[in-house]
């Protein structure tokens, strides 16, 4: 069909054809960049980063590019990655304000790891006792819940609050979040 009307379905750019046919190096550029932003905030994010955040990192590294991406051009990047298993970014909606994020590590997240991070998304972080409370848990499934969450990397824990209570930042989901090594 390509061949009949002239057109190169495999041209870089996100053109109708591009866009009809689902494929193009475009994405699988984007693709790779989505890749090295991912490995490039691991350490700052555990693996977890808003698909918004994503997206403003690669229009800074981009911004020499003619061709500016948006979040429908990303999440199409990560379902070409699909192919690539280990560390592969993957899609992961949060239900309450349907924040979309995007998970670079093999770890599943549980319901629990998800409610957690749907409570956080207000402040960017959540204590033991707000958890507790707002979703009527024991402390024994917030303490288990947090741990994981502590353990893979996705959040921090801040002790220099002067009411002695621990907050569990989440850098994924907080504001006050940016990329250090935006410029690289």
């Amino acid at each position: 069909m390509c061949a009949k009307v002239g057109v190169d379905p495999l041209a870089s750019n996100k053109g109708f054809w591009a866009e009809l046919l689902g494929i193009g190096d475009f994405y699988y550029e984007l693709g790779v960049q989505i890749i090295e932003v991912c490995m490039l905030t691991r350490s700052l994010n555990g693996g977890l980063i808003s698909l918004q955040e994503l997206c403003n990192h690669l229009r800074q590294r981009r911004k020499k590019d003619s061709e500016a991406v948006n979040e429908d051009d990303c999440l199409r990047a990560i379902s070409k990655l699909k192919v690539v298993e280990a560390g592969k970014p993957d899609r992961l909606n949060l239900n309450s304000t349907k924040k979309k994020l995007v998970r670079s590590v093999p770890t599943e997240l549980n319901k629990d790891h998800n409610q957690i991070l749907e409570l956080a998304q207000g402040q960017g972080f959540v204590t033991v006792e707000q958890v507790r409370r707002r979703l009527s848990w024991t402390s024994g499934r917030v303490i288990d819940a947090l741990e994981t969450l502590l353990e893979e990397g996705f959040a921090m824990i801040d002790n220099g609050i002067k009411d002695g209570k621990c907050q569990h930042w989440f850098p994924c989901v907080s504001s006050v979040y940016s990329f250090v090594g935006s410029d690289t």
